[in-house]
């Protein structure tokens, strides 16, 4: 990587002189953000990274005095042309041919894996890593918080991939629970062989909706308790009725993900550990960890005091299951079965309680391993609506998007003529979703604009999509054959030296999405990039 040797050519001299070894220095160096001011320099030390315990508490004036003292004692050489200071920092200079020529030699040579082998990485261990993301509720159609939860779990797997770490990406379906008792009454009600197989999750949402206005009812809520017990019983019928329901469910997810680009390794769901979670209860019963309140359901106390103040309730009284229970379950199958290094679980904020439970029930349990598992929140998307009005699905959010790319494409004189304009449309309007979506912290709610989404200038995943196909076009005009030779006299020019200083800065910006999980990062690059 053309930084790491920068970086390490500054911090062996940096290292005669602080007597630190050169590894302890190599992080403290950073690329100069490149900015509309343009920056002569191209890598800073701050100096209060290097103070005793990295404090950056020294009063400012203090912090440039020693940035100042500690220049004077640099000296330039083939590498670095100028030395400068800055406020409390040293600043460093490429020697502006070599910075060309190493730059690109290394693009050259690394292609698509450019910055993924920096020596900023060589600290983190490969890792096996399972992502547990998306994650609908079968026989549901697809709302809109599954997309984030899909995009943002599969901008992380693909992140680890590039990084050279081996992924497993899990979609772990919401196939079993009370609902499902519900469900199954309101088919039997309201329910249409035909129409289940015509359109699935269609007619599931319709009946669902109707049997949702009766459930407040006695009888109602007993025939659902009474169907998922059932279910909970192998009861051949119903187990017939609800597998049909998932392996619909699941064909239409399928289409859908592939619109989106996404893929899984393993569509698991709670219904594969509806067995497992009773291992799991008799397991908290024998380390003395289950307790039964006065209204029968089973509990574990989270609190220090064991007083039942703090209770996370993993069965119900009437002897069922619950999602937790299945959870745990699930979590203790997957070390068994994939000996993972870290798992990390993507939902919405709003299931932060739900995880805190889970990770401490398994911490009581003994399992440290638990200290690996990591929940990605995201916010709330707001304000997205369609044409005809509140959106509630995300189909309906692909269709509108590609809808309003299509008019755009046509009324926009710039737009050339395109073998498969609605291909293209959705491939388009599904990268301006992304983008503004990654665009700030995922825990953040954010207001949602078609217009500041789709529009074909500025920063937008639109334009970035522009970008990225006139260079495409570039490449065929002038064709892609090996580079043996590079003269670098033409691009010593201040808006090609700020191309050089953005492209060695990229390991950095991997470096950083790679700790935080924030896409933004990434984002914000390819932004400034472009």
């Amino acid at each position: 990587m053309a930084a790491c040797a920068f970086r390490r050519s500054i911090a062996r001299q940096l290292s005669e002189v602080l007597d630190l070894p050169p590894e302890n220095l190599i992080k403290s160096i950073s690329a100069v953000p490149v900015s509309r001011k343009r920056h002569d320099a191209d890598f800073q030390l701050s100096v209060a990274s290097i103070e005793e315990g990295g404090s950056s508490d020294c009063l400012a004036q203090d912090l440039q005095l020693r940035a100042q003292k500690l220049a004077e004692k640099l000296k330039c050489d083939a590498v670095v042309s100028e030395i400068s200071t800055g406020p409390g920092t040293v600043n460093f200079t490429i020697n502006r041919e070599l910075l060309a020529k190493t730059v690109l030699q290394q693009v050259l040579k690394d292609g698509t894996q450019y910055g993924t082998k920096s020596e900023l990485f060589s600290t983190v261990p490969k890792q096996k890593a399972v992502v547990e993301f998306s994650s609908p509720n079968i026989a549901k159609k697809f709302h809109i918080g599954h997309l984030r939860s899909t995009i943002i779990g599969n901008f992380i797997a693909n992140l680890k991939v590039a990084l050279g770490h081996e992924v497993t990406r899990i979609n772990y379906l919401g196939d079993w629970g009370m609902q499902f008792g519900l469900l199954g009454v309101g088919f039997q009600q309201f329910g249409d062989k035909e129409k289940l197989k015509s359109s699935p999750l269609q007619h599931l949402f319709e009946v669902y909706v109707q049997i949702n206005k009766a459930a407040a009812d006695e009888n109602t809520k007993k025939l659902a308790k009474d169907f998922f017990r059932k279910l909970e019983e192998h009861d051949e019928q119903a187990l017939s009725l609800w597998k049909e329901f998932r392996d619909f469910s699941i064909k239409e997810y399928t289409r859908i993900y592939k619109r989106l680009g996404v893929h899984f390794d393993e569509y698991s769901g709670e219904s594969f550990y509806k067995e497992k979670s009773w291992e799991v209860l008799k397991m908290l019963e024998d380390k003395g960890l289950l307790q039964k309140t006065t209204k029968g359901t089973g509990v574990v106390d989270l609190s220090e005091k064991k007083d039942l103040s703090s209770l996370s309730t993993v069965i119900r009284s009437d002897g069922t299951s619950l999602y937790i229970t299945r959870d745990l379950a699930a979590a203790i199958d997957r070390m068994n079965k994939y000996n993972w290094d870290t798992m990390i679980y993507v939902t919405d904020r709003n299931q932060s309680s739900h995880f805190q439970h889970l990770f401490q029930i398994l911490k009581l349990m003994g399992y440290d391993w638990v200290e690996r598992c990591q929940h990605v929140s995201f916010g709330l998307v707001q304000g997205m609506k369609t044409r005809k009005g509140e959106v509630i699905f995300l189909e309906d959010v692909l269709d509108e998007v590609r809808s309003r790319m299509l008019e755009n494409m046509a009324s926009a004189k710039t737009t050339k003529e395109v073998e498969d304009p609605v291909e293209t449309a959705e491939k388009v309007g599904l990268a301006a979703l992304i983008i503004q979506d990654f665009r700030g912290l995922l825990s953040s709610d954010y207001q949602f604009s078609w217009d500041r989404a789709l529009q074909s200038r500025g920063d937008t995943g639109v334009f970035l999509q522009y970008t990225h196909a006139r260079l495409h076009s570039l490449e065929q005009m002038h064709g892609n054959e090996p580079v043996t030779d590079i003269n670098v006299a033409c691009l010593q020019e201040p808006d090609a030296i700020s191309v050089l200083q953005h492209l060695l800065r990229y390991d950095e910006v991997l470096y950083r999405s790679s700790q935080d999980l924030q896409p933004k990062h990434i984002v914000s690059y390819l932004l400034t990039l472009r």
